[in-house]
């Protein structure tokens, strides 16, 4: 039962969040089916991942793997054993009508990432899929449900965090961590429009101060961070609405329309009990090796918060840019090649990694773009040079985004450079105009360049 919301008092939100991984192994959680995304349906199946009478799982070894690597760079303690049970429930989307998964060992508990624990990270396996047939499927006159079971048996990861968050924005953002944590890790690629990665919420409210948690309800299987942030913001509002009315909030599952922003009950929300979980007895339990656990640490590559810290701390970059391209693994690998191909600022090309560059390229991983690092990092360095404008650069790099090249090349051909009234002097035969074009050379090369070999190149690069 919840507290009553008292007029003048106020009061903070208490969310926690479950997410489910799907991992990125070859074959799924107990069986050798396949994983695929986009098959025809029900091609990827076999007698076990059906639930046909007879069959045994067997334990995916690498789906152990990742999981260890997830615990391990969560800062979990790993289990010296852990056991796997069977959670009972029916639903259509469920062929054995219970659920494979880890309750009370779970494979690691205890962990930290940012400022929020972690309660525990435990294996399990998915299911299938429903699909609504809607009016063009019609049995009976009803409306048709029918169920792709090439998801079942996929490997599954679920992040349990504690009630730690104190905002919607703060777990959008923390989502956005953990997600970045895990597609640096190799484990799983992540993609939530796919349902790679599903994210529930649990929200409640309290007075500020209080110790005692309120009625917690489920926001359940959010595809974005930012439908995330949106579903807890209106529940904190439906909650704070029920409590100032001198409503009791109810502990149920509830869905978050992102199109209409409004809120629908799922289901009455499910204690541990309802489950009746009892240990799976086709399975022995999970005992990790010493070998088992070193591979699994030595797998872990540096992660996102680690590597926003050394970007503000070794390279000076602000805060929230180093955040952006720690936490986009794909920007941050981009800028750390690119910052190894030139001598420019490190702010600086960050700069132009987080403002020009991902302005033009959007969500595209920059290693699929026509920019090279190298490319963009010259062009930062002819910037700091002064060899060319601001403007003009910008203008170089819309023709970089659009075919590559080299900067150099683009800034002669388009007569880009940030000095062409020199050029022409030299053309007509002034020769003591060279300097400010050498000057800039020698700039940009921090005066290591040789005099009379860049005087014999500009003098080339313009015909004199």
């Amino acid at each position: 039962m919840g507290a009553r919301l008292v007029p003048d008092v106020h009061y903070e939100p208490v969310i926690g969040l479950e997410i489910h991984v799907q991992l990125h192994t070859r074959t799924k959680m107990f069986c050798g089916c396949a994983l695929s995304f986009g098959e025809p349906p029900n091609t990827r199946t076999c007698p076990v991942c059906l639930a046909l009478p007879g069959v045994l799982p067997t334990l995916n070894a690498e789906a152990v793997h990742y999981g260890l690597m997830i615990g391990m760079a969560l800062g979990c303690e790993i289990a010296e054993q852990s056991i796997f049970h069977r959670k009972n429930y029916f639903y259509p989307d469920s062929p054995k009508a219970y659920q494979i998964s880890q309750y009370d060992i779970p494979l690691a508990r205890s962990g930290q990432l940012g400022d929020v624990r972690i309660h525990r990270v435990h294996l399990e396996e998915d299911a299938a899929k429903l699909v609504h047939a809607g009016t063009s499927g019609r049995i009976h006159g009803s409306e048709a449900s029918l169920v792709d079971f090439n998801r079942a048996g996929t490997p599954l990861v679920e992040i349990v965090s504690e009630p730690d968050l104190r905002s919607a924005a703060d777990a959008a953002e923390w989502g956005r961590l953990l997600r970045a944590t895990l597609k640096r890790l190799g484990v799983s690629d992540v993609n939530m429009d796919e349902g790679s990665l599903r994210v529930d919420a649990n929200v409640s409210i309290r007075p500020a101060g209080e110790a005692t948690y309120g009625t917690k309800t489920e926001l359940k299987n959010m595809n974005s961070f930012r439908f995330l942030e949106r579903g807890i913001e209106a529940e904190l509002r439906r909650q704070e609405e029920i409590l100032r009315g001198g409503g009791e909030v109810e502990q149920e599952t509830l869905h978050f329309d992102p199109q209409s922003g409004a809120l629908s009950s799922l289901r009455s929300k499910e204690e541990a009990h309802d489950y009746r979980y009892f240990p799976e007895p086709d399975l022995v339990p999970l005992v990790p090796s010493t070998e088992m656990l070193e591979r699994a640490r030595s797998a872990i590559p540096e992660l996102p918060a680690a590597r926003a810290e050394r970007f503000e701390s070794d390279l000076g970059l602000p805060g929230e840019t180093a955040r952006m391209l720690a936490f986009r693994t794909e920007l941050g690998d981009y800028f750390e090649e690119a910052l190894a191909a030139d001598s420019a600022d490190p702010r600086t090309l960050a700069n132009w990694v987080r403002n020009e560059l991902v302005k033009r390229i959007g969500e595209t991983d920059p290693a699929e773009s026509k920019v090279t690092p190298a490319a963009l990092a010259q062009l930062v360095g002819m910037v700091e040079g002064k060899s060319v404008s601001q403007s003009a650069a910008k203008t170089v790099l819309d023709a970089l985004v659009e075919g590559g090249g080299d900067p150099q090349r683009i800034v002669e051909q388009q007569g880009l450079d940030a000095d062409p009234a020199a050029v022409e002097q030299i053309k007509s035969g002034n020769n003591k105009a060279i300097g400010a074009l050498m000057g800039a050379v020698m700039r940009e090369t921090k005066g290591r360049a040789d005099g009379q070999e860049v005087q014999r190149l500009i003098r080339e690069k313009i015909g004199a």
